[in-house]
C-alpha cells in the first residue's frame, strides 16, 4: 500500500452505467462535502461500460475511475469496494437522488466503531416523484420486512443504495451478488455476522436523469425475494416442512384406523395417501434444512447457533443409521403383514381398504427410513467438509 493510500480515511463509491447527465454533480457534490469536512478522501466511480462519455466527465472533475467489464450492479459494486484506498467507503447512485453533500451523519456513525451504516429514507424523507408508488408502499416495506422477520436484522431499509461501511470488514463477507440484490446481501450477511450495524435518516430526492432508471420493478423484486429465501433455511425449508410434517403424520394416525365421515364427506384410503405424501415431503424438506444449514456454516455464509451446535452433536451417523434402521424394519413389517394377507387371497386382487392401509404406512415408513439412513451418510460427508473450513 503507498503513503497516499493509507493517508485516505473515506472513498465515496459510485457505481455507473451512462450516466452523462447526472454524475458530475454528484461527483462535485463528493468533492465539496470532502473538502468542506476536511477528510481524507477520494471519489471513486466503478463504471460498468459507459458509452455516453461519463468516464471523461468523472476523470476531468478529478474523480479516479475503474473500468468493470462484468455487467451489474453488484459487478460493478465489489469492484469498486476492492479498488478503493479508504478506510471506509460510503457507496450511492450516481443519478442524483442522493445528496453526496449531505454524508456527516454516516462518517460519524463509522468512526465510532459501526462496520455498517445504513441511510433510511422512511425516517427522513421521500420528496414527491422521487419513489414509484410500487416500490414505497409494497416493493420495500415487504422485502424490508420479510428480511427483519427472517434474519432478525435491525435495518429498516434494505434496498436504500446510500450507505457506508468499514472496507474490510464488508470484504470479509466475500459479497458474491452481480446484481441489484447485491443491496439484501451486504444487509444480510452483515447481520448473519454480528457486524455492527447502524442506520441514518436520509433524504431521498427525484431521480435526475431523463431516461428510465435500470432498475426493473418485478424482476429484482424477485431476485431479492429469491436471495433472502435461499439465505434462510429455516423460512424456506423447516417450517414448512414442520408444518407439512404435521398434517401429515396427524392425518395418517387419524386414518389409519378405519375411514372417517365429517358430514356428508367420507376420508379414506384416497386421502390417507395424500396425507403420507405431506408427511413424506415435509420430512424431506427438514432434511433440506439440516443440510442447506450445514453446509452454510461450513462455507462460513454463517455461524452455528447454540441450539444448531446442540442439534448437529445428537445427530450423529450411529443415530441416524439407527433411527433409519428402526422405521425400515417397521415398514417392511408392515409390508410383510399386507403381503401375507394378499398370499391369502392367492395373489388375487386385493379389496380390503385394510390391506390398502397398511401398504401405505408400510411405503410411507420405508420412503422415511431410507431417506434417514442416506441423509446421515450425507451430513457426515457436510461435517467432514465444514471441519476442513
Amino acid at each position: 500500500m503507498r503513503d497516499s493510500d493509507a493517508a485516505c480515511e473515506l472513498t465515496i463509491l459510485m457505481p455507473c452505467l451512462n450516466e452523462a447527465e447526472t454524475l458530475g454533480i454528484c461527483v462535485g457534490k463528493a468533492q465539496a462535502f470532502l473538502k468542506s469536512s476536511g477528510i481524507s478522501g477520494e471519489v471513486l466511480i466503478a463504471d460498468n461500460g459507459s458509452n455516453d462519455g461519463s468516464q471523461e466527465i468523472a476523470t476531468k472533475l478529478g474523480a479516479r475511475v475503474v473500468p468493470v467489464a462484468a455487467r451489474g450492479y453488484g459487478s460493478a459494486l465489489r469492484a469498486g469496494i476492492a479498488a478503493a484506498r479508504g478506510t471506509y467507503v460510503i457507496m450511492g447512485d450516481s443519478d442524483d437522488s442522493y445528496d453526496f453533500s449531505a454524508l456527516s451523519g454516516f462518517v460519524e456513525r463509522l468512526r465510532a466503531g459501526d462496520q455498517l451504516v445504513m441511510g433510511n429514507r422512511f425516517k427522513g424523507e421521500v420528496k414527491p416523484g422521487a419513489m414509484p408508488p410500487l416500490h414505497r408502499y409494497l416493493g420495500n416495506p415487504v422485502l424490508t420486512a420479510i428480511g427483519r422477520l427472517f434474519f432478525r436484522s435491525p435495518c429498516g431499509d434494505f434496498h436504500c443504495g446510500l450507505r457506508g461501511f468499514d472496507r474490510q470488514a464488508i470484504i470479509g463477507l466475500d459479497l458474491q451478488s452481480p446484481g441489484m440484490e447485491f443491496a439484501s446481501e451486504m444487509v444480510v450477511k452483515a447481520t448473519l455476522n454480528q457486524l455492527r450495524i447502524a442506520e441514518v435518516p436520509i433524504t431521498l430526492y427525484p431521480d435526475g436523469r431523463s431516461r428510465p432508471p435500470h432498475l426493473r420493478s418485478w424482476r429484482d423484486g424477485w431476485r431479492h425475494l429469491r436471495f433472502l429465501l435461499l439465505f434462510s433455511p429455516r423460512w424456506l425449508f423447516l417450517y414448512p416442512g414442520l408444518l407439512l410434517m404435521a398434517l401429515g403424520v396427524a392425518g395418517m394416525a387419524w386414518l389409519l384406523p378405519e375411514a372417517r365421515r365429517v358430514g356428508n364427506v367420507t376420508f379414506d384410503v384416497h386421502t390417507l395417501y395424500y396425507t403420507a405424501l405431506a408427511a413424506v415431503v415435509g420430512y424431506q424438506s427438514v432434511q433440506f434444512w439440516l443440510f442447506a444449514t450445514y453446509y452454510s456454516i461450513g462455507e462460513g455464509l454463517r455461524r452455528p447457533s447454540k441450539r444448531f451446535a446442540r442439534l448437529i452433536e445428537i445427530l450423529t451417523l450411529e443415530i441416524g443409521l439407527l433411527g433409519g434402521a428402526v422405521l425400515l424394519t417397521g415398514g417392511l413389517a408392515l409390508g410383510g403383514y399386507a403381503f401375507g394377507a394378499w398370499e391369502q387371497r392367492d395373489f388375487g386382487a386385493l379389496t380390503s381398504p385394510l390391506t390398502l392401509r397398511f401398504v401405505i404406512a408400510s411405503g410411507t415408513m420405508i420412503l422415511i427410513g431410507l431417506q434417514t439412513i442416506y441423509g446421515a451418510f450425507f451430513m457426515n460427508v457436510l461435517a467432514i467438509r465444514a471441519s476442513r473450513s
